[in-house]
């Protein structure tokens, strides 16, 4: 049995993802999950431990079935829940629909989406509800969408705060989570 301590983030990145430079700062999604490493960095009381660093890197331009794919299910395998970076760019990649669908559908991960888009957890709700608007990003990835209610699914703001109490919650870890749903601080 895997020893699962890790946060799996995942992130909309164009395929093939080229992380030099310039590659990674045109990839918005991507700078938000570097901004998770930054915040770790500076900080090693920061909760985030990161998944992707838990087995060697592979090239994006590997072979899909024999080498991306079970290097990012071994990754899963390894993680607590899932940290979804999920903003206006997001699209339904082949890499992002994988990463949800086994994370959630076949390894039970609870999932933190952070909505980079908003600051505050009052601007992601109207009347005590998420915003339509918030709502509408789900759309972006359906997979999402459609197999959010089978775990326990809690929505943040990019703030640092809140998102170290998502990743500090007992109740978003595979091992002790939550009954399935949709949650918000």
């Amino acid at each position: 049995m895997a020893y699962r301590n890790g946060n799996y983030t995942a992130f909309y990145v164009a395929e093939p993802f080229n992380p030099n430079a310039l590659g990674a700062n045109a990839t918005k999604d991507f700078l938000y999950y570097n901004t998770l490493r930054m915040w770790k960095g500076a900080d090693s009381s920061f909760p985030f431990i990161d998944s992707h660093d838990k087995t060697y890197n592979v090239r994006d331009d590997s072979d899909w079935e024999s080498t991306l794919k079970p290097r990012l299910r071994e990754r899963l395998r390894n993680s607590k829940n899932i940290v979804l970076i999920l903003s206006s760019i997001t699209a339904n990649s082949r890499a992002l629909r994988e990463e949800i669908d086994y994370g959630i559908n076949d390894q039970g991960l609870p999932v933190i989406v952070i909505y980079p888009e908003y600051s505050t957890k009052e601007s992601l709700l109207v009347n005590e509800s998420l915003k339509q608007a918030v709502k509408n990003l789900w759309n972006n990835l359906p997979i999402l969408r459609d197999s959010m209610e089978k775990v326990p699914t809690i929505h943040v703001p990019l703030d640092q705060g809140l998102i170290k109490k998502s990743l500090e919650d007992n109740d978003l870890m595979v091992n002790s989570k939550k009954p399935s749903g949709i949650y918000r601080y």
